[in-house]
């Protein structure tokens, strides 16, 4: 377990604002319909919020844990799919930020072994820059997503995500929306279904197995994303809550911290996880980037007003 008291970096790379200048963005008009894959209605209603454990990264305002009233609302039961944001694109025309600034990061050891020399990140040297990639391409340009439609979209920013929930008919969760759907009914539960990470032996959530950065043994099935649905859902009929791909959420992040002034919070944890560095595949850890950063492990989902 990491300390308390260890700012490890989050989990995904943060693109420094000195690259380019961000594009000009006009919102996406409406969708005639609502699509991106079910929804189902929470109730709402009061709940417990945040953690009092001190095993994570309190720096990170997990605590303290606090009561908070929630208004009914919908959820997607998965994160937007590349299917479906597609679709988005399809109809609205468009580009998200990876695809305008020309690059996006991606975790080293997804690359091929012949891919070339590329830069990157200072704090964590596993993110590289890869020119070409996006969500299309997600390692690049000689990747593909025709065998990953079903899989969450990755290398979107906030305001690409922004963009498509707004043409959705739709909007990004709170932070407090995200993880009242996130403890699937339970109360300070650490994980979506409970306290134990793997019950029986069983793997509940695609994160790092192994000894990180070096070595994935993949034991939960996967070494880059998977499938929305891959797992079962948690008691509000969820899947994949935890681990997988960050989650964009509405709130800015805690602007006590100067290092993160003007970054978006982000929720969940992803595929690249490991409690060696980023015990943050907790219902109740959090995170951040700023709202033009794309990496291969930050996706979304959206809710609606019920």
């Amino acid at each position: 377990m990491p300390s308390p008291s260890d700012p490890a970096p989050c989990c995904a790379a943060a693109r420094e604002p000195h690259l380019v200048a961000v594009p000009s963005l006009t919102a996406p008009p409406p969708a005639a319909s609502a699509p991106g894959g079910a929804m189902v209605t929470l109730p709402g209603g009061a709940f417990l919020m945040g953690t009092d454990a001190g095993d994570g990264y309190p720096a990170d305002g997990e605590g303290p844990v606090r009561e908070v009233r929630l208004e009914p609302f919908r959820i997607d039961v998965t994160t937007v799919t590349n299917a479906a944001f597609a679709e988005f694109t399809e109809a609205t025309g468009w580009i998200t930020l990876a695809e305008r600034f020309g690059t996006s990061f991606v975790f080293a050891g997804l690359l091929p072994g012949d891919h070339p020399p590329t830069r990157g990140v200072a704090a964590a040297p596993w993110w590289r820059e890869v020119y070409g990639a996006d969500w299309r391409h997600p390692e690049g340009p000689a990747s593909g997503i025709d065998e990953r439609m079903d899989h969450p979209v990755v290398h979107v920013t906030w305001r690409d995500a922004r963009a498509y929930a707004r043409w959705a008919g739709k909007r990004l969760p709170t932070e407090e929306e995200w993880e009242y759907a996130a403890r699937g009914g339970l109360v300070q539960s650490r994980y979506p279904w409970g306290d134990e990470r793997e019950p029986g032996g069983e793997h509940r959530m695609n994160v790092w197995q192994g000894s990180f950065p070096a070595k994935n043994t993949a034991a939960d099935g996967f070494v880059g994303t998977a499938p929305a649905d891959a797992y079962p859902p948690n008691g509000y009929g969820l899947h994949n809550m935890t681990g997988n791909v960050w989650e964009w959420c509405a709130n800015w992040f805690d602007q006590r911290d100067p290092a993160r002034a003007g970054a978006k919070a982000m929720r969940g944890g992803s595929y690249l996880c490991h409690d060696s560095y980023c015990f943050r595949y907790r219902v109740d850890a959090r995170s951040s980037n700023t709202p033009d950063s794309s990496a291969g492990n930050i996706g979304f989902r959206c809710v609606a007003d019920e």
